[in-house]
């Protein structure tokens, strides 16, 4: 017999189950409601794909790049009264792609120098890029600054961003690097201290979300971020036994639990944590970048 808990459990995960068959991700995302524009920024051109108004927000892709599951993100916040600049850093954009595909994609991204995969105390160097990117996007949109969130292998980039003065509101979704020090920051120390001190003295915060169990995004990891911000650092660690498990191939072969806070181990229903962590994202960028912010 199984006990009232198991069967609880087993009926909980038929209906997420149930809830995400309504609404399966395409396999292919074309983005033509977004304008693709080519960018030029600090002698470097990148792809990025812009839709709403209202003030700018980053959304800098996960690996293995520009998925449906991060389109559906960033329309999120578009349609919650933001401009959307979402860069193509790495990857086919718009494509789910094999686990194959998925892996050369990440290969390749180690071995960049545009990306600081394996060192801690040392930022990537695409953050630069993406400092004038914010910088160009609160040109544009005006406000009192925009926001940004990294997500995985650009998880802390939106902290790095802040040695960037336009950039108010960062949002870190599971922060995987440095890979292979689990408690380590990629940043370095210079531009840390100066993250905290505008932290304090602009009375601002920083959002993190990591699930429970991630090996990817530590425990370790959340804390050295603590140590080093102080109460300025919210942390949110959600249950793993609540993450969508119907997955893409790449997620499914190559990350070994739940990862992906606001994208693949999303589930899209009220009530759900992870659908929570989404709608607290979307009032903290309102809260720091309404015009009476």
């Amino acid at each position: 017999m199984l006990s009232l808990k198991s069967k609880l459990s087993i009926e909980g995960c038929i209906c997420r189950r149930s809830a995400m068959s309504q609404n399966p991700m395409p396999e292919f995302e074309p983005l033509a409601d977004f304008d693709q524009r080519r960018i030029e920024l600090e002698g470097v051109q990148k792809t990025v794909y812009v839709q709403g108004h209202g003030p700018g927000i980053i959304v800098m892709p996960e690996m293995p790049g520009v998925s449906p599951h991060v389109v559906r993100f960033a329309r999120w916040v578009a349609e919650a009264g933001f401009r959307v600049y979402l860069p193509s850093l790495f990857g086919h954009d718009g494509a789910v792609g094999t686990a194959e595909e998925g892996a050369a994609v990440f290969q390749r991204a180690c071995i960049s120098a545009e990306f600081n995969a394996l060192r801690r105390g040392a930022s990537s160097p695409v953050t630069r890029w993406l400092r004038a990117l914010a910088r160009q996007a609160h040109d544009e949109c005006g406000g009192p600054g925009v926001g940004a969130i990294g997500m995985c292998f650009t998880g802390n980039f939106a902290l790095s961003m802040m040695v960037e003065p336009a950039v108010l509101a960062p949002v870190l979704s599971q922060p995987t690097l440095p890979l292979r020090d689990p408690a380590g920051l990629e940043i370095s120390e210079d531009e840390l201290q100066f993250v905290r001190r505008r932290l304090e003295n602009e009375d601002l915060r920083v959002l993190a979300y990591r699930f429970e169990g991630d090996p990817l995004c530590t425990a370790q990891r959340f804390q050295a971020y603590q140590e080093a911000l102080g109460p300025r650092f919210e942390g949110r660690v959600l249950p793993d036994e609540r993450a969508n498990p119907d997955v893409p191939p790449f997620f499914s072969r190559h990350v070994p639990a739940p990862h992906s806070v606001v994208t693949v181990h999303l589930i899209d229903r009220d009530g759900e944590p992870t659908r929570s962590a989404v709608n607290e994202i979307l009032t903290f960028f309102r809260q720091n970048l309404s015009p009476t912010a």
